[in-house]
């Protein structure tokens, strides 16, 4: 449970997501939610839909795709095409620990985009005070996509003090 600005515990949200459609449909309606400045740090199994959700985040920020796992360039920057905040997609999967993270700069570009870090539990947390936390694990094999996944939410820190997730969303 994460803790929020005055020490509470803010209460994560369990959400179960019966396909990848789902799953980037929830991140459509959450890039709605976000704003410049907002960390997203996604973690889970290998293949339980971190791209997928991005995906999904992409599409309701407006942002340039095609959004695919940044996995050997570590991060991309996708612009806004409405005039919002840019998405910068960063995969950590391969990074050695937070030195490698603090490398790519990330801080210079945080105030004015939406960073969304995969893989990105237990390093990404120092690059801001707030973050929503999102964690998917698949329920079925990696190779039946129609198998569902469950999905964690959780805000830490002011932004995210008190927030509930909209009803359509849960």
């Amino acid at each position: 449970m994460s803790e929020g600005a005055d020490g509470t515990p803010q209460t994560p949200v369990h959400l179960d997501l019966e396909t990848a459609e789902a799953t980037r449909s929830l991140g459509a309606r959450l890039g709605g939610l976000l704003r410049a400045g907002d960390l997203v740090v996604l973690t889970g199994d290998l293949g339980a839909g971190k791209t997928t959700l991005t995906q999904g985040l992409a599409e309701g920020l407006g942002v340039r795709g095609p959004i695919t796992s940044p996995t050997y360039v570590i991060a991309r920057v996708h612009p806004s095409q409405i005039g919002g905040p840019d998405l910068v997609h960063v995969d950590a999967y391969r990074l050695g620990g937070g030195a490698e993270l603090d490398d790519l700069d990330l801080d210079a570009t945080l105030e004015e985009a939406v960073t969304v870090v995969e893989w990105g539990h237990g390093l990404a947390e120092q690059l801001a005070d707030s973050r929503l936390e999102v964690e998917l694990h698949r329920s079925g094999s990696e190779d039946d996509d129609r198998q569902g996944r469950t999905a964690r939410i959780t805000g830490s820190g002011p932004r995210w003090q008190g927030f509930t997730l909209p009803a359509e969303l849960t």
